[in-house]
C-alpha cells in the first residue's frame, strides 16, 4: 500500500548525531520515514558539510538544502547584528531563520501532504506558507525561547540583562502569534506543555520527550574525571560552565588533587577563555559517540541553571549507566528520580558534596548508573519516544 506524504522543515542538520537538537529532529525524520513518503527542506550554513549527504540512504523520498548567508563569528561582528535584532526587537535565531518565504513555498508547489512538521520555534513563521499544503500542521517545540531568553535575563549583568528582557518580550508576542497556526505543537516536557498552555490557551500541545537510539552500553574503563557534554556555543550550556567554574570546580580540584574536567562538544572555542588557564581542564571538541565518551567518566554533571525542554546530555549520560549530579533546572522534565537514578543539588555547596560523594563511592556510582541506564531502556530511547507518536495518529 503506498504510503501517505509527508514534509518536515529543519533549520540544522539532524545528521550526523551529534548534540541534542538534531537528536531531536533525526527521531521524528526516522519515525516518520517508516509511515510516511517523507520529503525534507534543511536549512545549511556557509562552508558547512552537504547536508542531504549524510542522511542515511534510502531514508526520506526528498532533500532539498536552502542556504544560508555567511555571519562572521567575530566579536564585533555578532555585537553589531545583536545590537540590530535589539533595537528591531528580533530575537537571533529567529532572525537568522527568517527571510526564506520563497524557498520554502518553492518546496511545496504543486504537493499536498496529510502531514507537515516545522521543527524549531525559529521556522515557526513559516506556517503561513505551509499551511495550505497540509491536512495537518505540526510545530515541534525543542524549547520554550521566551523562557530561555527570561532566565538568561535574570542571570546576566547589565547590559546583557536588558538585551535578554528585550528578546524575552519579542519571543513572547510571536509565540502568541505563531502557535495557534499549528494544529499540534511537540513540546519535550510536562513542564514545557504547560508553559505552553499558559502563552497561547487553547492550543493542542502534547509531549514528545527527547530521546537517542537505542545502543549497547559502552564497556570502558573508568577515569578519575567528571564530564559534562554539548554544544558550548549554546548561552545555557555557557552559563553552566561559568558556575562550575567558578563555584564547583575549585573546590572539587582542591579535594580531588588528581581529578580532571572534561568538557565533550561542538564549538569548544565558546568556553576556551572560561577554561584556559587550568590544566586540569579538558576540551575534546566535537566527537561522533558523545555516549562512549561519557562512558570514560566517574561522574557526568549537568549544571545548568537556565533552560527548557530537557538535557539530552543526560540520557546520554545514562546510556553510559554513568551517575550524574544536576542541577534542577539540569533536571527538569525527566523522569528520573533524585536519589534513584541521579542525584539533584540545588546549590553550588551541594553540587560539591554530591559529586565528592560519589567519587569516594564506586558502590554508589554503579548504583545510579544501572537504575539510569535502565530508564533509558524503559522510556527514553527512540523507539519509547515514537509509541507516543503512535498514540497520537503521527
Amino acid at each position: 500500500m503506498r504510503k501517505p506524504d509527508a514534509w518536515l522543515l529543519a533549520p540544522e542538520a539532524p545528521y550526523p548525531l551529534i548534540g541534542g537538537g538534531p537528536a531531536r529532529t533525526a527521531s521524528l525524520v526516522e519515525h516518520l520515514a517508516r509511515r510516511y513518503a517523507l520529503d525534507v527542506v534543511v536549512f545549511r550554513e556557509p562552508g558547512a558539510a552537504d547536508p542531504a549527504a549524510a542522511f542515511p540512504p534510502g531514508l526520506v523520498r526528498d532533500i532539498r538544502v536552502i542556504e544560508l548567508p555567511a555571519h562572521s563569528k567575530r566579536p564585533a561582528a555578532r555585537a553589531w547584528r545583536n545590537l540590530r535584532r535589539f533595537l528591531r526587537g528580533r530575537p537571533p535565531l529567529v532572525d537568522r531563520f527568517s527571510g526564506f518565504e520563497s524557498a520554502v513555498a518553492d518546496s511545496l508547489r504543486g504537493r499536498r501532504y496529510a502531514l507537515a512538521v516545522v521543527e524549531h520555534f525559529w521556522c515557526a513563521a513559516y506556517a503561513r506558507q505551509v499551511a495550505a499544503h497540509a491536512e495537518t500542521l505540526v510545530l515541534d517545540l525543542h524549547n520554550i525561547e521566551s523562557v530561555l531568553h527570561a532566565q538568561a535575563s535574570e542571570l546576566e549583568p547589565w547590559p546583557a540583562r536588558a538585551v535578554f528582557r528585550r528578546f524575552a518580550a519579542a519571543c513572547r508576542a510571536l509565540e502568541q502569534r505563531w502557535l495557534p497556526r499549528y494544529s499540534l505543537l511537540l513540546a519535550a516536557s510536562t513542564e514545557d506543555a504547560r508553559r505552553v498552555g499558559e502563552i497561547a490557551p487553547g492550543c493542542r500541545c502534547e509531549v514528545y520527550p527527547n530521546a537517542i537510539p537505542l545502543v549497547a552500553q559502552p564497556v570502558r574503563e573508568e577515569e578519575h574525571v567528571v564530564a559534562v557534554s554539548g554544544n558550548w556555543e549554546y548561552h545555557p550550556n555557557v552559563s553552566a560552565v561559568r558556575l562550575f567554574r567558578d563555584r564547583i570546580w575549585p573546590r572539587l580540584r582542591a579535594r580531588w588533587p588528581e581529578l580532571r574536567w572534561r568538557l565533550i562538544g561542538r564549538n569548544p572555542e565558546a568556553v576556551r577563555r572560561y577554561v584556559a588557564c587550568d590544566q586540569r581542564i579538558e576540551l575534546t571538541g566535537p566527537v561522533q559517540d558523545a555516549v562512549r565518551e561519557l562512558a570514560a567518566a566517574q561522574v557526568v554533571v549537568a549544571p545548568l541553571v537556565e533552560g527548557s525542554g530537557t538535557r539530552v546530555k543526560i540520557i546520554e549520560a545514562w546510556a553510559a549507566a554513568r551517575a550524574v549530579v544536576a542541577t534542577p533546572v539540569g533536571a527538569e522534565g525527566l523522569p528520573g528520580l533524585d536519589g534513584e537514578h541521579l542525584l539533584v543539588a540545588e546549590t553550588p555547596e551541594r553540587f560539591v558534596e554530591a559529586v565528592s560523594g560519589l567519587l569516594g563511592s564506586a558502590a554508589q556510582r554503579f548504583r545510579l548508573g544501572r537504575a539510569g541506564r535502565s530508564l533509558y531502556e524503559q522510556q527514553l530511547s527512540w523507539e519509547a519516544a515514537w509509541r507516543g507518536l503512535e498514540r497520537l495518529g503521527i
